[in-house]
Protein backbone atom coordinates (compact mmCIF):
# COMPACT_ATOMS: atom_id res chain seq x y z
CA UNK A 1 0.00 0.00 0.00
CA UNK A 2 1.32 3.76 -0.80
CA UNK A 3 2.32 5.47 1.62
CA UNK A 4 0.72 8.93 2.74
CA UNK A 5 3.79 10.70 2.25
CA UNK A 6 4.20 9.19 -1.36
CA UNK A 7 0.97 10.17 -2.35
CA UNK A 8 0.75 13.68 -1.17
CA UNK A 9 4.50 13.93 -3.80
CA UNK A 10 2.85 12.16 -6.29
CA UNK A 11 -0.29 15.08 -6.49
CA UNK A 12 2.55 17.74 -6.60
CA UNK A 13 5.20 18.82 -9.46
CA UNK A 14 9.22 17.61 -8.66
CA UNK A 15 9.37 21.18 -9.08
CA UNK A 16 7.45 22.85 -6.69
CA UNK A 17 8.54 20.14 -3.58
CA UNK A 18 12.15 21.63 -4.99
CA UNK A 19 11.37 24.93 -4.53
CA UNK A 20 9.17 24.13 -1.23
CA UNK A 21 12.38 22.58 0.47
CA UNK A 22 14.30 25.61 -0.52
CA UNK A 23 11.72 28.05 1.31
CA UNK A 24 14.44 27.99 4.62
CA UNK A 25 15.42 31.51 6.00
CA UNK A 26 18.97 31.61 7.63
CA UNK A 27 20.75 34.47 9.91
CA UNK A 28 23.21 35.40 8.50
CA UNK A 29 24.96 36.30 12.04
CA UNK A 30 24.60 33.03 13.65
CA UNK A 31 23.30 30.84 10.95
CA UNK A 32 20.49 29.51 12.77
CA UNK A 33 17.54 28.36 10.52
CA UNK A 34 14.10 29.22 10.17
CA UNK A 35 10.64 28.07 8.17
CA UNK A 36 9.02 30.94 8.46
CA UNK A 37 10.57 34.32 7.42
CA UNK A 38 8.57 36.06 10.22
CA UNK A 39 10.16 33.77 12.79
CA UNK A 40 13.94 35.34 11.19
CA UNK A 41 12.77 39.24 11.69
CA UNK A 42 12.26 38.03 14.98
CA UNK A 43 15.16 36.74 15.80
CA UNK A 44 17.07 39.14 14.18
CA UNK A 45 16.55 41.39 16.67
CA UNK A 46 18.77 39.31 19.18
CA UNK A 47 21.38 40.55 17.53
CA UNK A 48 20.38 44.11 16.89
CA UNK A 49 18.94 44.98 20.53
CA UNK A 50 15.67 46.37 17.93
CA UNK A 51 12.40 46.24 20.77
CA UNK A 52 9.69 47.81 18.75
CA UNK A 53 6.88 46.34 21.08
CA UNK A 54 6.69 48.90 24.09
CA UNK A 55 4.04 48.84 27.08
CA UNK A 56 1.91 51.38 26.72
CA UNK A 57 1.60 51.94 30.97
CA UNK A 58 5.19 51.76 31.90
CA UNK A 59 7.11 52.00 28.93
CA UNK A 60 9.44 49.32 28.71
CA UNK A 61 10.28 48.06 25.32
CA UNK A 62 10.15 44.42 23.71
CA UNK A 63 11.61 42.38 20.92
CA UNK A 64 8.44 40.37 20.40
CA UNK A 65 4.94 40.54 20.66
CA UNK A 66 4.47 37.71 22.85
CA UNK A 67 7.15 39.05 25.76
CA UNK A 68 5.40 42.54 25.47
CA UNK A 69 1.81 40.52 25.96
CA UNK A 70 3.56 38.33 28.81
CA UNK A 71 4.71 41.80 30.45
CA UNK A 72 1.11 43.18 30.76
CA UNK A 73 -0.35 40.98 32.59
CA UNK A 74 1.96 42.71 35.60
CA UNK A 75 -0.19 45.19 35.09
CA UNK A 76 -3.52 43.75 34.27
CA UNK A 77 -3.21 41.12 36.63
CA UNK A 78 -4.99 39.31 34.56
CA UNK A 79 -3.48 35.27 34.64
CA UNK A 80 -6.16 33.05 32.90
CA UNK A 81 -4.14 30.06 32.73
CA UNK A 82 -4.32 27.81 36.13
CA UNK A 83 -2.37 24.64 37.03
CA UNK A 84 -4.99 22.14 38.61
CA UNK A 85 -2.12 20.64 40.66
CA UNK A 86 -0.96 23.72 42.62
CA UNK A 87 -3.14 26.33 41.57
CA UNK A 88 -0.28 28.81 40.37
CA UNK A 89 -1.90 30.71 37.83
CA UNK A 90 -0.13 32.36 34.90
CA UNK A 91 -0.56 35.48 31.72
CA UNK A 92 0.21 32.87 29.00
CA UNK A 93 -0.73 29.28 28.33
CA UNK A 94 3.01 28.63 27.28
CA UNK A 95 4.42 29.22 30.87
CA UNK A 96 1.76 27.21 31.95
CA UNK A 97 2.86 24.16 30.00
CA UNK A 98 6.46 24.54 31.20
CA UNK A 99 5.05 25.12 34.79
CA UNK A 100 3.23 21.65 34.88
CA UNK A 101 6.53 19.50 33.84
CA UNK A 102 7.87 21.07 37.22
CA UNK A 103 5.06 18.15 38.54
CA UNK A 104 5.57 15.64 35.92
CA UNK A 105 9.22 15.83 35.69
CA UNK A 106 8.74 15.76 32.34
CA UNK A 107 11.80 16.82 29.92
CA UNK A 108 11.25 16.49 26.44
CA UNK A 109 14.05 18.61 25.49
CA UNK A 110 17.19 16.48 25.06
CA UNK A 111 21.15 17.08 24.10
CA UNK A 112 22.00 14.93 21.38
CA UNK A 113 25.70 16.21 22.17
CA UNK A 114 25.73 15.27 25.68
CA UNK A 115 22.42 13.30 26.68
CA UNK A 116 21.18 16.17 29.10
CA UNK A 117 17.70 17.09 28.94
CA UNK A 118 15.52 19.66 29.83
CA UNK A 119 12.29 20.79 30.88
CA UNK A 120 12.11 24.14 28.82
CA UNK A 121 13.00 25.02 25.68
CA UNK A 122 15.09 28.30 26.59
CA UNK A 123 16.71 26.20 28.81
CA UNK A 124 17.74 23.57 25.67
CA UNK A 125 18.62 26.44 23.74
CA UNK A 126 21.45 27.77 26.68
CA UNK A 127 22.50 24.93 27.01
CA UNK A 128 23.34 23.99 23.39
CA UNK A 129 25.92 26.75 23.29
CA UNK A 130 27.91 25.07 25.60
CA UNK A 131 28.64 22.76 22.82
CA UNK A 132 28.61 25.17 19.59
CA UNK A 133 30.17 27.89 21.25
CA UNK A 134 27.75 30.31 19.61
CA UNK A 135 27.40 33.74 21.23
CA UNK A 136 24.61 35.45 19.39
CA UNK A 137 24.18 38.39 21.67
CA UNK A 138 27.00 41.25 21.43
CA UNK A 139 27.49 44.50 22.72
CA UNK A 140 26.77 47.32 20.29
CA UNK A 141 29.41 49.48 22.19
CA UNK A 142 32.60 47.57 22.92
CA UNK A 143 31.87 44.24 20.41
CA UNK A 144 31.94 41.70 23.00
CA UNK A 145 29.94 38.60 22.67
CA UNK A 146 27.76 36.45 25.20
CA UNK A 147 25.84 33.30 24.42
CA UNK A 148 23.07 34.53 27.47
CA UNK A 149 20.46 37.15 26.74
CA UNK A 150 21.15 38.19 30.31
CA UNK A 151 24.86 38.33 30.11
CA UNK A 152 24.67 41.00 27.46
CA UNK A 153 22.18 43.03 29.90
CA UNK A 154 24.31 42.96 32.90
CA UNK A 155 27.35 43.53 30.59
CA UNK A 156 25.80 46.90 29.42
CA UNK A 157 25.74 48.29 32.31
CA UNK A 158 29.65 48.74 32.59
CA UNK A 159 29.17 51.08 29.83
CA UNK A 160 26.04 52.72 31.08
CA UNK A 161 26.59 53.03 34.55
CA UNK A 162 23.38 51.61 35.35
CA UNK A 163 22.80 49.60 38.45
CA UNK A 164 18.75 49.07 38.87
CA UNK A 165 19.19 46.61 42.20
CA UNK A 166 19.00 48.25 45.63
CA UNK A 167 19.35 46.95 48.89
CA UNK A 168 16.37 48.28 51.29
CA UNK A 169 18.52 48.16 54.11
CA UNK A 170 21.12 50.71 53.09
CA UNK A 171 20.19 51.95 49.85
CA UNK A 172 23.26 50.96 47.89
CA UNK A 173 22.87 50.14 44.41
CA UNK A 174 24.27 47.21 42.51
CA UNK A 175 24.18 46.16 38.25
CA UNK A 176 23.09 42.47 39.28
CA UNK A 177 20.54 41.26 41.64
CA UNK A 178 22.98 38.18 42.75
CA UNK A 179 24.99 41.05 44.17
CA UNK A 180 22.91 42.97 46.33
CA UNK A 181 21.53 39.42 47.50
CA UNK A 182 24.90 38.90 48.52
CA UNK A 183 25.65 42.30 49.79
CA UNK A 184 22.62 41.79 52.16
CA UNK A 185 24.51 39.30 54.22
CA UNK A 186 26.99 41.97 55.71
CA UNK A 187 23.48 43.19 57.45
CA UNK A 188 21.88 39.69 58.18
CA UNK A 189 24.88 38.30 59.06
CA UNK A 190 23.92 35.32 57.08
CA UNK A 191 26.71 33.17 55.81
CA UNK A 192 25.10 30.01 54.00
CA UNK A 193 27.84 28.65 52.09
CA UNK A 194 29.44 26.31 54.10
CA UNK A 195 32.83 24.54 53.47
CA UNK A 196 32.16 20.61 53.78
CA UNK A 197 35.96 19.84 54.61
CA UNK A 198 36.47 22.41 57.48
CA UNK A 199 33.02 23.81 58.38
CA UNK A 200 34.04 27.42 57.49
CA UNK A 201 30.73 29.55 56.00
CA UNK A 202 30.89 32.28 54.00
CA UNK A 203 28.14 34.79 52.48
CA UNK A 204 28.90 34.26 49.16
CA UNK A 205 29.20 31.58 46.71
CA UNK A 206 32.81 32.46 45.33
CA UNK A 207 34.55 33.35 48.77
CA UNK A 208 33.71 29.08 49.23
CA UNK A 209 34.96 28.75 45.77
CA UNK A 210 38.14 30.60 46.71
CA UNK A 211 38.29 29.40 50.22
CA UNK A 212 38.31 25.64 49.12
CA UNK A 213 41.46 26.02 46.93
CA UNK A 214 43.74 26.08 50.43
CA UNK A 215 42.27 22.44 51.17
CA UNK A 216 42.82 20.88 47.07
CA UNK A 217 45.87 22.82 46.68
CA UNK A 218 44.20 24.38 43.57
CA UNK A 219 46.20 27.69 42.03
CA UNK A 220 43.75 29.18 39.17
CA UNK A 221 45.57 32.22 38.33
CA UNK A 222 49.09 31.76 36.98
CA UNK A 223 51.61 34.69 36.29
CA UNK A 224 52.81 35.14 32.66
CA UNK A 225 56.03 36.70 33.27
CA UNK A 226 57.31 34.32 36.43
CA UNK A 227 54.74 31.42 36.69
CA UNK A 228 53.87 32.01 40.20
CA UNK A 229 50.22 30.77 40.69
CA UNK A 230 47.60 31.97 42.68
CA UNK A 231 44.46 30.62 44.19
CA UNK A 232 42.50 33.80 44.08
CA UNK A 233 42.31 36.66 41.73
CA UNK A 234 43.26 39.50 44.09
CA UNK A 235 46.36 38.02 44.87
CA UNK A 236 47.45 37.06 41.36
CA UNK A 237 46.65 40.81 40.50
CA UNK A 238 48.62 42.61 43.22
CA UNK A 239 51.31 40.63 42.73
CA UNK A 240 51.16 41.35 38.50
CA UNK A 241 51.72 44.94 39.98
CA UNK A 242 55.61 43.70 40.67
CA UNK A 243 55.88 43.13 37.33
CA UNK A 244 54.60 45.98 35.60
CA UNK A 245 55.59 48.73 38.19
CA UNK A 246 58.32 51.05 37.36
CA UNK A 247 61.82 49.98 39.54
CA UNK A 248 62.94 53.33 40.88
CA UNK A 249 66.64 51.65 40.78
CA UNK A 250 66.80 50.84 37.65
CA UNK A 251 69.60 52.76 35.88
Amino acid sequence: MMEKSEKVEELISPEHIKEMRKLSYDCDICKKVFSLKCNLISHRRIHTGEKPYQCEICGKSFSDQSALTSHEGLHTKKKPYHCDVCGKSFSLSCNLSAHIRIHTGEKPYHCDICGSSFSASNDFMRHTRIHTGVKPYRCDVCGKSFSQSYNLTTHRRIHTGDKPYECDICGKSFSRNHDVTIHKHIHTGDKPYRCDICGKSFSGKNNLTKHKRIHVGETAYHCGMCRKSFSDRSSWASHKHLHTKENPYHS
